[in-house]
């Protein structure tokens, strides 16, 4: 043990790309995890694995028929390459801080429907005005870690501020509400008469939301499934039911109707959020007061009032 800890303190030239593939194995589980996860081969991972256990002279891990196991010395390494991972960030976001041109990569992460339904049209004219810088927009269910520099600028709705990391800098944004829609077309058959049944259309992940109530339209106990947004909006267009969507989208959508009866639900506020120095750089700035202007304007359309 002690061995190590001398080998950590003493050795000057560890490769910190060596420590970078020995942190992966290690969060993975698996060198093929790993692997994949740095868009390399599984023998890169072991030939830096092997050079970083030479140079320290310890074995990091134990191969079971499970995975990797960190061996004791593995897992004293781990402390300090994590600490070295923490420093690697720091001096990322300082540098990028200190970087006052308008040009280079700004990584851009929110919800894939606050992308496509509202905001790329603004990320297209930022783009335009800003030919020399390269935009990366993360449109995941998975925002990025903007600590760890995974994204440059999020935008969130929180419902709770207290919720948000001290580390981060937020310029607060309008309040989003949702509602309940159902297509024009199905619903004017309903009012007609029409028996066919009415289904709840809902995200598998998140199921009815226990503020939405049918209100004056009845559905059947069988709902209607689907993994994303985008498939959940074709299927009340397609008039297979209702479902749950921000005012945005189902109001901007000429196919939709709210469903009568029913109330608006506040999800939560708009918030454009950046970390530490990142947040000092110009073309963060000019993005972040660009997006902030331009979610003020959709501030009716947001809350339902449009």
């Amino acid at each position: 043990m002690m061995g190590v800890q001398l080998a950590a303190r003493e050795c000057t030239m560890i490769d910190w790309d060596d420590v970078r593939y020995f942190l992966a194995a290690a969060r993975e589980g698996s060198v093929r995890a790993a692997a994949k996860g740095l868009a390399v081969n599984h023998a890169t991972v072991l030939r830096r694995i092997a050079q970083l256990e030479q140079r320290l002279g310890a074995q990091m891990f134990e191969k079971l028929p499970s995975g990797y196991r960190l061996t004791t010395a593995g897992e004293e390494v781990l402390e300090f390459a994590l600490q070295m991972e923490s420093s690697s960030h720091q001096l990322e976001t300082r540098v990028f801080g200190r970087d006052q041109s308008v040009r280079g990569l700004l990584r851009v992460t929110l919800t894939p429907i606050l992308a496509t339904h509202l905001l790329l049209p603004d990320f297209a004219e930022f783009a335009r005005r800003h030919p020399d810088i390269e935009m990366e927009i993360q449109s995941s269910g998975d925002l990025a870690n903007l600590t760890n520099r995974e994204a440059d600028v999020a935008i969130r709705v929180v419902y709770d501020r207290k919720t948000l990391p001290l580390n981060l800098h937020g310029l607060k944004g309008p309040e989003l509400f949702g509602g309940v829609y159902i297509a024009r077309d199905r619903l004017a058959a309903w009012r007609a008469g029409a028996s066919d049944p009415l289904r709840w259309i809902v995200i598998s992940t998140h199921g009815i939301p226990d503020w939405a109530s049918e209100g004056d339209v009845c559905t059947t106990a069988v709902p209607f499934r689907v993994t994303d947004a985008g498939a959940e909006i074709a299927a009340v267009r397609q008039g297979l039911g209702i479902t749950t969507l921000p005012c945005f989208v189902g109001d901007a959508d000429p196919l939709l109707e709210r469903v009568p009866g029913t109330d608006l639900h506040l999800y939560g506020t708009l918030w454009v959020l950046t970390q530490g120095d990142t947040r000092k750089t110009k073309r963060v700035r000019l993005f972040t007061d660009h997006v902030s202007r331009r979610l003020a304007a959709y501030a009716p359309l947001l809350a339902g009032l449009s």
